[in-house]
């Protein structure tokens, strides 16, 4: 349920609202328009339903939200949300690009991928420091050693760092070295992880799962926004499908289709979406003219030695290729790079 207050509305009128929502044990989450403000009601509506909400002094009307994500969708929130992280803004005009190595792998590497990557126009390093793999023989990652390699970098270049976390016993310690927690595929539906993050009220990249439809994937925003945490930015990076040639499918419906019905930014990975470096560039290009307002891809000084994805990491030259294709693309569609 959705409380819209008139434009005049008082302080006292908005509180007076959000004390009697409490007062019948549900939540609220109070979003300030430009115009007005929006008082969101979670919890079992049926308790508050049948009191004359409307009569109250500063409520212009009531809505029923009849999605189940509430506080993700554009009835709550009109108006795009902006994720601000120190000086880049997520979900603006600007496309936001993040690049970077699939795994941490030492200082030295991470630094060089690092300087490249900034070269190049971005402004985010993506890296991974605990590396759920399909196979328990894979390269796991270096843990905390490879969050203390990524905060040194990052603070040396004077990039944004995103990494991932897996376990909700590590959001505590991975606030400290990291500005963007990633919620890897596999996890999109770990909710006691994403409830952690929620109350961590950190800036989140949630990818979608592998096989999550577009409701699912935003039913896992709306636990970490229940929690207080509006600080989320979503990913597509492709679901499984029988097509075997490709890594996944890259989803480019979802794009636009959650910009219809989400209010928060949307950016797309092209790297697990193909799984081939040579694909990267056109589903870059794709995404952007679909809406996305940021891309994250994997990036290696050298991806045939890469310890992880080294088949869908571009070089640093075909990471430099693909930014300038992608400006022109978002020069075209109104938006910059």
């Amino acid at each position: 349920m959705i409380i819209v207050l008139k434009a005049n509305a008082s302080k006292e009128d908005k509180q007076r609202i959000i004390d009697k929502v409490h007062s019948l044990g549900l939540q609220t989450m109070v979003s300030a328009g430009v115009e007005r403000s929006i008082i969101g009601v979670i919890g079992e509506e049926d308790k508050i339903r049948v009191q004359p909400l409307e009569a109250y002094p500063g409520v212009e009307h009531v809505i029923e939200v009849l999605s189940p994500f509430k506080l993700v969708s554009r009835e709550f929130k009109p108006e795009s949300s902006n994720i601000k992280i120190k000086d880049v803004t997520i979900g603006g005009e600007k496309i936001v690009i993040m690049g970077g190595p699939c795994a941490i792998e030492n200082l030295e590497t991470l630094r060089e991928i690092a300087l490249k990557v900034k070269e190049s126009g971005a402004t985010v390093l993506r890296g991974g420091a605990f590396k759920p793999r399909t196979s328990p023989y894979s390269f796991q990652g270096l843990g905390v050693e490879g969050l203390k390699i990524m905060k040194q970098v990052c603070d040396e270049v004077g990039l944004l760092s995103v990494t991932e976390v897996i376990d909700p016993r590590d959001v505590e310690l991975m606030a400290e070295y990291v500005d963007i927690m990633q919620v890897g595929a596999r996890n999109m539906q770990n909710f006691n992880l994403l409830k952690e993050i929620g109350r961590s009220k950190r800036p989140v990249l949630l990818k979608r799962g592998m096989m999550a439809t577009i409701k699912e994937f935003l039913m896992s925003a709306e636990y970490i926004l229940s929690e207080g945490n509006f600080n989320v930015i979503l990913c597509e990076r492709g679901i499984r499908t029988f097509e075997t040639y490709t890594r996944n499918t890259f989803d480019i419906n979802a794009v636009p289709a959650i910009k219809i019905l989400s209010h928060l930014p949307i950016v797309v990975d092209p790297s697990h979406a193909t799984g081939k470096w040579g694909l990267v560039t056109p589903i870059s290009r794709a995404a952007i003219a679909a809406g996305a307002d940021g891309l994250i891809v994997e990036m290696h000084v050298h991806p045939e030695e890469a310890l992880s994805d080294g088949t869908q990491s571009l070089n640093p030259e075909n990471f430099e290729a693909m930014i300038k294709q992608v400006g022109a693309v978002a020069q075209a569609v109104g938006r910059t790079i």
